[in-house]
C-alpha cells in the first residue's frame, strides 16, 4: 500500500477525563497525534465522533470566537456510559 502525504496542519488530541473504563485503553493525559489518515491508535466510536472537527482543524476552519479558542475544541465519545472527552488542538506550523 502506499503512503499517503500528509497535508495541512497538524493536530493534537488530549484525553483530559474518562467516566468509567474505556474499553481501548485511553487515559487522561494521553496526547494523540492525529489527521484524516491517521487515528493515532484511537478507538473507533472516538474516531468517529471527533472525525468531522479533526478535518476541519487539519485544512484551516476554526470554531466561532465566543466559543474560546477557534483552534480548540473539547468533545466526547458516543459512549455516554464510558465517555472519554478529548481536547483537539490544532498546532501552528502545517505537515
Amino acid at each position: 500500500m502506499a503512503e499517503a502525504r500528509e497535508e495541512g496542519y497538524r493536530v493534537k488530541g488530549t484525553i483530559k477525563a474518562v467516566k468509567g473504563t474505556c474499553s481501548a485503553g485511553h487515559k487522561a493525559g494521553d496526547v494523540i497525534d492525529l489527521s484524516g489518515r491517521n487515528t493515532g491508535g484511537m478507538c473507533g466510536y472516538l474516531y468517529h465522533s471527533i472525525f468531522p472537527y479533526l478535518i476541519m482543524l487539519q485544512f484551516g476552519g476554526g470554531f466561532p470566537v465566543e466559543w474560546g479558542d477557534p483552534d480548540v475544541v473539547e468533545l466526547d465519545c458516543i459512549d455516554k456510559m464510558n465517555a472519554v472527552t478529548i481536547e483537539l488542538r490544532r498546532i501552528a506550523e502545517k505537515k
